[in-house]
């Protein structure tokens, strides 16, 4: 059974970290490219951070460059998403997603060009 599943969400203040982890069960993660993606109440999903089947090339949104981080540990089947410095505006529930492909070195950056989606981890910054 194919399954992704999101942890490591939960409330923290503004300026805080948190690393929100993605556990993947039935897929053999090196043949996969991994997204992060948000969604805030009333938005639309969008675009955090993405990195290459690779583990070569990364990209992140403009709003969290610089402060978040997206790895992948293919031996452990874990997708990681370290968020520091973070603001009330990172404020969603995130899903990690999965993309299979035969290129070791292509990210991407739009939701359809996913295969696979965690039901996602809710984090909230507030003070």
């Amino acid at each position: 059974q194919v399954q992704l599943v999101e942890s490591g969400g939960g409330l923290v203040q503004p300026g805080g970290s948190l690393r929100l982890s993605c556990a993947a069960s039935g897929f053999t993660l090196a043949n996969y490219a991994i997204g992060w993606f948000r969604e805030a109440p009333g938005k639309e999903r969008e675009f955090v951070a993405a990195i290459s089947r690779g583990a070569d090339v990364s990209e992140y949104a403009d709003s969290v460059k610089g402060r978040f981080t997206i790895s992948k540990d293919s031996t452990k089947n874990m997708v990681y998403l370290q968020m520091n410095g973070l603001k009330p505006e990172d404020t969603a529930v995130y899903y990690c997603a999965l993309e299979y492909t035969i290129y070791t070195s292509v990210v991407r950056t739009s939701s359809s060009e996913y295969d696979y989606w965690g039901r996602g981890t809710q984090v909230t910054v507030s003070s």
